[in-house]
C-alpha cells in the first residue's frame, strides 16, 4: 500500500537556531506599519476633524446647512453650543453645532 501514501522520512540536520538580526527586522516592519497607519488613517482623520471644527466655528445666521440626520435648513440663531435651524416656514429645530455636517451655497434651499 505504499504506492498510495508516500513515506515521510526525517531529514538529518542540526538544531534549529534563530537567525541573528531577526529582532531588528521585526522593529523595522513595525515602524513601516506605523508609518502606513499614520499616513493612511490618522493624518486624514485629523485633517477632517480640523476642517469640521472650522466649519462649526464659522456658522452664522443665514447659512444654509445640512445636518448629520440629513435635515436641510437655514440657520436663524447661533449660540455657543447650539444652533437653531429653520426647516420650513415657522418650523425651527434646535441642534448641537456638531450636528452640522456641511454648509450649502446660498439659494440651494429654494432650488429643492
Amino acid at each position: 500500500m505504499s504506492f498510495l501514501i508516500p513515506n515521510a522520512y526525517a531529514e538529518a540536520g542540526g538544531a534549529v537556531a534563530s537567525q541573528p538580526g531577526g529582532g531588528l527586522d521585526f522593529m523595522i516592519l513595525i515602524a513601516i506599519m506605523f508609518a502606513v497607519m499614520y499616513f493612511m488613517i490618522i493624518r486624514p482623520q485629523s485633517k477632517r476633524a480640523k476642517e469640521h471644527k472650522r466649519l462649526v466655528e464659522a456658522l452664522s445666521k443665514g447659512d444654509e446647512v445640512v445636518t448629520t440626520g440629513g435635515i436641510v435648513g437655514k440657520v436663524t440663531t447661533v449660540g455657543d453650543n447650539f444652533v437653531q435651524v429653520e426647516v420650513s416656514e415657522g418650523v425651527e429645530v434646535k441642534l448641537q453645532k456638531q450636528a452640522v455636517t456641511s454648509v450649502l451655497p446660498k439659494g440651494t434651499i429654494k432650488g429643492l
